[in-house]
């Protein structure tokens, strides 16, 4: 009998754990269509209160342009194994140093794509070493802390994780009402009772530390525009997590190619996947050549 608390995998992909030098992670595997010419492999990483979940519309019409797609839960996301308490486990270099594992494993230079937390998680792991990465593309993921507004509401979430337990900062979340960033990528994604689930399975800890990433991030894009690979900055026409004009600066400093997906917030890939599936393939075409 099916679980109804758990979401689906997209037809033709596969779930599974993810060996790797630094423990297993849970991901989603989809692979070219067979009719496709094989163009490449993404790895995909979600961001805040997210999981490779956020990613499952845009799979298909990757396959069907020849990309392999893999979207991953990082350490102490969903279906991830964390530990509940140990904060160290969660700092950035360590969340950066599992995706140089992750793309290890895959053994293949891949195209490396991070929404929002997931986007300063994957430009620490290509400033740590930038030869396992074909490309980098930053979705919905600005250069350095978040909006004002944002940072309050992950300040409150993040001193409710503290006083209460997770079963009761997702009940307080769905009476406040989530914003962009957090619980953001789930709008139309899944049932409440899957996205409860994929709540229940984050580390509380995972969830302190990234939430305090998020709001002291420096300002990095200097650093990651000395490196030799292209870049993509994609976004929604709106964003209140890092304000579209943010993006569009960030994208002029780092050279890279900006495409904004047209009735897109925070999340494109939820809000607009056929669109950011062209926008992700195109660039890619681009630099498989």
């Amino acid at each position: 009998m099916t679980d109804p608390t758990a979401f689906d995998t997209p037809q033709g992909a596969r779930a599974y754990p993810l060996r790797t030098t630094r423990g297993e992670f849970a991901v989603v595997d989809m692979p070219p269509a067979a009719e496709a010419e094989v163009r490449g492999v993404a790895l995909m990483l979600p961001g805040f209160t997210g999981s490779k979940e956020d990613f499952n519309l845009v799979h298909a019409p990757l396959a069907a342009r020849g990309y392999r797609t893999i979207a991953v839960d990082g350490r102490g996301q969903y279906e991830s194994d964390g530990p509940a308490d140990d904060e160290s486990a969660y700092e950035q270099s360590e969340l950066a140093q599992d995706v140089l594992a992750q793309a290890e494993a895959l053994g293949t230079p891949v195209h490396l794509v991070g929404h929002s937390l997931g986007g300063q998680i994957a430009r620490c792991a290509a400033l740590l070493d930038h030869s396992p990465f074909r490309s980098l593309t930053l979705l919905a993921s600005g250069p350095a802390r978040i909006s004002v507004s944002q940072e309050q509401r992950v300040k409150l979430l993040r001193d409710a994780l503290d006083v209460m337990t997770m079963t009761e900062v997702w009940e307080a979340i769905r009476a406040m009402g989530p914003p962009e960033e957090v619980g953001g990528p789930a709008r139309g994604l899944g049932t409440q009772e899957q996205l409860r689930r994929r709540w229940l399975g984050t580390s509380p800890a995972q969830l302190r530390v990234t939430g305090r990433q998020l709001c002291g991030e420096p300002d990095r894009v200097a650093e990651l525009s000395a490196l030799p690979l292209p870049f993509h900055v994609v976004s929604g026409a709106r964003d209140d997590t890092w304000p579209v004009t943010v993006l569009d600066e960030m994208a002029v400093r780092l050279g890279a190619h900006r495409t904004v997906v047209p009735g897109a917030e925070h999340s494109p890939n939820v809000d607009q996947p056929l669109p950011t599936a062209r926008a992700l393939a195109g660039f890619w075409d681009e630099h498989t050549r």
